[in-house]
């Protein structure tokens, strides 16, 4: 099938850019997860993917513009890509190319399908959904960030998103806990 893709820009504002990313809302956003995710103050908000009702989305946008991938369980819609690739940049330098998409590990590996979708939009870090486990990890070259799900709980995985702080010579990536707001570690 012929994936929709859609290509973005970001730009970093006063040296900075942050993103929170969520996956996996399955229509209901964890109750804490707005007034945690506001505390963030993010400058955009990504969606890996499995909204459910795209009254999330709208609900999010309430705290930032918000970009997503269509996850599995979603319906085809023109207003959501199955792939997201976005350049961030600082005027008119590129500092990084990420890939949304919402399937693209298997375990802490990335499938071969991710790898080939990276390498061909030059991303050097993959966000994806689906598993609902909270990951940051590197395979072949590529950074992947997994945020976890805010949505119900699945088996006993924590209730977390991520954030991406960038800047012209890092990107940081961490998880917040849902529950308590606190950064979530392994």
């Amino acid at each position: 099938p012929q994936l929709r893709t859609r290509r973005d820009t970001l730009q970093l504002h006063d040296g900075a850019l942050r993103l929170v990313v969520v996956a996996d809302t399955h229509s209901r956003p964890h109750p804490q997860a707005r007034a945690h995710i506001t505390a963030q103050a993010p400058h955009h908000i990504l969606h890996g993917g499995d909204i459910g009702d795209l009254e999330v989305l709208t609900n999010l946008a309430r705290i930032a513009p918000v970009l997503a991938v269509r996850g599995n369980i979603d319906p085809k819609d023109p207003a959501t890509p199955d792939v997201l690739t976005l350049d961030i940049r600082d005027g008119n330098t590129s500092l990084l190319t990420i890939v949304v998409v919402h399937i693209a590990v298997n375990g802490p590996k990335l499938r071969a399908d991710a790898v080939r979708l990276a390498h061909s939009e030059s991303a050097s870090l993959v966000v994806c959904g689906h598993s609902h486990v909270p990951f940051i990890g590197r395979d072949r070259g590529i950074a992947v960030f997994n945020p976890g799900s805010i949505g119900p709980r699945r088996f006993s995985l924590p209730i977390v998103f991520g954030v991406l702080d960038i800047t012209p010579t890092s990107v940081a990536m961490r998880h917040v806990d849902c529950e308590t707001g606190a950064t979530w570690t392994p």
